[in-house]
């Protein structure tokens, strides 16, 4: 048999073998010039397109088979959820009549207090009573006014019938009412938190006037009363007394 390098010769056949030289240091190297020479990577095969399809699809099928057997096991809640909406509406409808029961007696409870206090103003044109009830004097101070410490938002009434003449901010006073009641007197209230009347506005006496606070010059929540005389404080206790009520010991002569 005769060899070439890379062939081998057989009378029957040619067969390509590769053919591996070795150098001078006895390390065998192959022949082939390989070196340098970049082949690629083998890309792996990929399934065709079309398998994608039909698993996708079997899936999704499979998908609405489980739904539907899911939904169709499910009991129907439709006549609970009425029952519950109609239990709610029923519920809220009560809450809804009994504010407005409430809403009403208020209204009727202060329609009755105006009616009391313009039915004593028709029958007593010059009545006078306490500015408010359930209150403490504060100690004997320089001014002639009295303060009358009560909770934050206790209603104060006016002492006797007049016209409204200031119902807004006056600096120290704080948020103020002003009742001109005639015969050049004026009656004060201050250190209001709300004012209930306007400027302009005839009161009778009883009639709310206003929520106590602490606004302006005022240390604490209180109700700061005062009677003018032509412009003049004079001493709101004594005039009060000489008029049958007495601040002091919290009592009005139309009680008696």
């Amino acid at each position: 048999m005769t060899t070439r390098c890379g062939i081998n010769e057989y009378p029957q056949s040619r067969i390509h073998t590769p053919c591996n030289d070795t150098d001078s240091e006895g390390v065998r190297v192959s022949s082939r010039e390989d070196s340098g020479r970049y082949r690629g990577r083998r890309r792996a095969p990929t399934p065709p397109r079309s398998r994608y399809a039909a698993v996708a699809t079997t899936a999704l099928v499979g998908a609405g088979v489980v739904a539907l057997a899911t939904a169709h096991a499910m009991p129907d809640h439709t006549s609970g959820l009425a029952a519950l909406s109609a239990a709610n509406l029923s519920g809220g409808s009560s809450s809804l009549d009994v504010a407005g029961r409430q809403a009403n007696a208020d209204r009727a409870n202060r329609d009755a207090a105006r009616t009391d206090a313009q039915s004593l103003a028709d029958v007593a044109p010059d009545l006078w009573l306490l500015p408010m009830h359930s209150y403490t004097l504060a100690s004997a101070s320089s001014h002639a006014g009295v303060d009358m410490v009560v909770p934050e938002g206790t209603t104060y009434y006016a002492a006797h019938g007049g016209t409204v003449t200031l119902a807004r901010w006056a600096g120290g006073y704080g948020y103020t009412v002003m009742i001109d009641a005639g015969n050049g007197t004026t009656l004060v209230y201050a250190h209001s938190a709300l004012l209930l009347v306007q400027e302009g506005q005839h009161v009778n006496a009883g009639d709310p006037l206003g929520l106590t606070g602490n606004t302006g010059y005022a240390q604490t929540p209180c109700l700061y009363f005062e009677i003018r005389q032509h412009g003049a404080a004079i001493d709101a206790s004594n005039y009060l007394l000489a008029h049958g009520v007495d601040i002091a010991h919290q009592s009005q002569a139309i009680d008696s």
